[in-house]
Order: C-alpha cells, then sequence, then structure tokens
C-alpha cells in the first residue's frame, strides 16, 4: 500500500477565474517522473469551479475520461453532439479514442467540485463515445473495458466495512469522510495505490465515500 495524503497533491487551476484544481498524479507543470500512473489511472483531479467558471473548448485524445461530481451540477457538452447535466451520485464517461473535444462549466448559482479520473487504453484511436449513468448504485460496478478497469463506489455508514476489491492493481480515493483500509486512517482526498490487492477492508470511522479502481495492469 502506497498512501498519498491530499495534501501533497499539486495546486493547479486558475483562482482568478475560478478554478482550483488538485492533482494526484503529475499533471502539467507539476512532472514528476515518479508519479506518472498507477495501473491504467494517469490523472486524479479535484476540481472546484465557482459559479459561472468552467473550462473553455479544449481537446482529448486516447483517454478515458470518468467524471464524478462531489457536489454541484456540471454542464458538459463534446463535439460528438452531447450536451448533459451531471449530478451527485452520476457515472460520466467520455472515451476521447482518437480524438474529441468538450466543455466543462459550472452553470449553476451554488459551487461546483467533481472528481475527474484518466485511464490510458489499451488500445489507442477508434471513434470517441459518450455515457452517463444517473445514480449509480454501490453494488453496481462500471467497467471500463478499454483500459481493462472496474469502477466501484462504496458509501458507508461510520463502522460499516466493506470488501477492497482483489487485483493486480487498485486505487482507491476517499472522496468524503474517513475511513480505516488495513488499519490506516484516510480522510478526504487522500488515496491509496495497492498492488497485488488481497482480503483487506475499509471500515468507516465517520460516514463516507469512496471509490475503487480494480485494474489489471
Amino acid at each position: 500500500m502506497d498512501v498519498r495524503r491530499a495534501a501533497e497533491r499539486y495546486p493547479g487551476g486558475d483562482p482568478q477565474a475560478g478554478i482550483d484544481s488538485w492533482h494526484a498524479f503529475s499533471f502539467g507543470p507539476h512532472y514528476d517522473p515518479g508519479n506518472l500512473r498507477f495501473g491504467a489511472v494517469i490523472a486524479c483531479n479535484e476540481e472546484h469551479l465557482a459559479p459561472g467558471a468552467g473550462f473553455d473548448e479544449h481537446p482529448h485524445s486516447h483517454t478515458e475520461i470518468v467524471t464524478w461530481v462531489i457536489e454541484g451540477e456540471l454542464t458538459h457538452r463534446d463535439s460528438t453532439g452531447h450536451e448533459t447535466k451531471v449530478r451527485p451520485g452520476d457515472v460520466q464517461h467520455l472515451s476521447a479514442a482518437a480524438g474529441v473535444r468538450h466543455v466543462e462549466r459550472n452553470d449553476g448559482p451554488a459551487p461546483l467540485t467533481f472528481l475527474q479520473m484518466w485511464l490510458t487504453p489499451g488500445t489507442p484511436g477508434g471513434e470517441p463515445s459518450y455515457e452517463i449513468i444517473p445514480g449509480i448504485a454501490d453494488s453496481t460496478p462500471y467497467a471500463v473495458p478499454a483500459a481493462g478497469a472496474m469502477l466501484h463506489v462504496r458509501r458507508l455508514a461510520r463502522g460499516e466495512r466493506t470488501a477492497v476489491p482483489d487485483g493486480a492493481y487498485v486505487y482507491v480515493h476517499v472522496v468524503r469522510g474517513e475511513v480505516a483500509l488495513a488499519g490506516e486512517p484516510l480522510g478526504a482526498g487522500d488515496s491509496t495505490r495497492i498492488t497485488g490487492a488481497e482480503g483487506l477492508e475499509a471500515v468507516g470511522a465517520t460516514a463516507a465515500e469512496l471509490l475503487m479502481w480494480e485494474m489489471t495492469g
């Protein structure tokens, strides 16, 4: 287990434009050759957008982009013609494939916080695609086959236990609350990278929400 604390993330964004970002992996000007990826995950960015703030149209390619809204409402538009509102509990997946452009904005009256995770596909290229799963349940893992990955959502009450998926690579991010994972205390924004995960449990020290990526490589 390799534990990374929220305070160790790289700051980014544009605070004057109402954008604050926290990057768990090497990103943009914060180049760290020892922190480029874990399994298929190459980015885990926590984005804070003030009302009216957002990311203007920009390109992506050869990346599986999965977004999880923590609070507020995200407006998303892309060059394949999709325009959606993404709310807490929804899983949004944009497969950039050979190339796609999109816009992400906070068009609502309240602050927006979302987590965006980028995964590398096993085979680059192809046609871009888009999917949104409203209100995903804890018992329904979300597969990203192109990256050999499965996302597990867990919402825990205080004292409640949940199994960590067994896998070659497992990335766990605490969205909110506090948990103990294999006895290690983790708080909101903390994460852990587990190689050869087997028989591990997470226990809610408070009410908590976890995102866990189970990956083959």
